[in-house]
């Protein structure tokens, strides 16, 4: 909108305009953890690069590595991070209710296993994926739990919190498709002071300078004497900053964030009332904030789940077939490499494999006019 764009305007006929990080990319942090409930953001490049965050820290807590549970039914960029950074992903089915790892699955994983050092939890699509029991099956084993919530700004947990603002670290996507946009971005999320100093750190070069704590950055100082201030490093780091352009959209968009999450998810709801018989319906709709239609056939109907593609294809209707990321992870080269073994995708994660071969999604956009999504369920419906 036009409306995201005159703030950038304005800073660029600036004589010497900043466009590095500087006080706009402050300003739209501090507006974000306003929105989402949390005392701390740090915006980074992509929302790739804030799950590269997370377990960068997750690292510095956990040298040795150990295992990090992942559900197979979420971004390549979740399981990349997590082995990068030296852990084990560890693949817990989900339910097709959420989208996301199925809490009895969960617990029984748990009791297999006494190294496992976080839960990195997907919110798919807009639909919570967080439940009670496994926020205290978390707290009971002291592993920590980190959310995606790339895809689901917005989404209310079962407590009244937003979806992001449960977890020790969570991060956010600002990616154009996605509820709201920088054009590229993300957010990392924190309420505990000493792990948002770390990010802000880490995320430029691991830079001494970048962090706010005085008392800190005076001890460090102190301690390599020999060091320029402006040039310690303390940590092994990266280059994953946004910029003042960036932030100028996203202070914009955030504003019209709540009124974009409610037409979504208004959208979302009137197209499963409008779905056929055929089509799964029964998703957790509380709190959700959809970022896609979910298609997901009941049943295992090859002949069905083809009609469909060859419909959608003479109509022009583009979709993604396996739904978010491609579908079943464990199916994907990169993590048959990663876990050097032959699993059984459909044995691991049946859910997980229903969606790849039955399941996918079409675009849901705050704009999308009624009689737009009356077609849609039109051409659906002679299916």
């Amino acid at each position: 909108m036009s409306s995201d764009v005159e703030p950038v305007i304005e800073l660029l006929k600036q004589a010497d305009p900043r466009l590095t990080a500087g006080s706009k990319v402050l300003e739209f942090e501090e507006a974000w953890s306003k929105w989402l409930g949390v005392p701390y953001s740090v915006f980074v490049n992509s929302g790739s690069s804030a799950n590269l965050l997370c377990l960068a820290w997750l690292k510095s807590k956990f040298p040795k590595g150990g295992k990090v549970i992942v559900p197979p039914f979420t971004w390549s960029s979740d399981i990349s991070s997590v082995y990068w950074m030296g852990f084990d992903p560890l693949f817990v089915d989900i339910t097709l209710q959420t989208l996301a790892i199925d809490e009895d699955l969960l617990l029984d994983e748990i009791k297999k296993h006494d190294d496992i050092c976080a839960i990195f939890l997907t919110h798919a699509q807009g639909i919570n994926g967080l439940t009670a029991k496994i926020i205290d099956v978390c707290d009971k084993n002291n592993i920590l739990l980190i959310e995606d919530v790339c895809e689901s700004h917005g989404v209310i947990l079962h407590n009244g919190k937003k979806a992001g603002a449960q977890g020790h670290l969570s991060c956010f996507s600002f990616y154009y498709a996605h509820h709201m946009s920088t054009i590229e971005g993300g957010m990392v999320c924190t309420s505990d002071p000493e792990t948002y100093q770390y990010l802000r750190m880490i995320r430029s070069h691991g830079m001494l300078r970048e962090s706010t704590d005085a008392k800190y950055k005076d001890a460090v100082t102190e301690s390599y004497p020999d060091l320029n201030p402006l040039f310690i490093f303390t940590s092994p780091g990266f280059n994953v900053r946004n910029t003042e352009i960036g932030a100028l959209i996203g202070i914009s968009q955030l504003k019209r964030l709540d009124s974009m999450v409610a037409r979504r998810a208004e959208n979302f709801e009137y197209f499963l009332n409008k779905l056929p018989s055929w089509g799964y319906k029964d998703f957790n709709l509380t709190g959700q904030s959809n970022y896609a239609f979910n298609l997901i056939l009941q049943d295992k109907d090859p002949i069905l789940m083809n009609k469909v593609e060859v419909t959608f294809h003479a109509e022009g209707i583009e979709y993604r077939r396996g739904s978010a990321g491609g579908g079943n992870q464990l199916r994907q080269p990169y993590v048959k490499h990663i876990l050097k073994t032959n699993l059984d995708p459909s044995v691991q994660a049946p859910v997980a494999d229903h969606v790849h071969f039955f399941g996918m999604y079409l675009g849901n956009y705050p704009e999308l006019e009624r009689r737009e999504l009356d077609y849609l369920l039109n051409v659906i419906n002679s299916i």
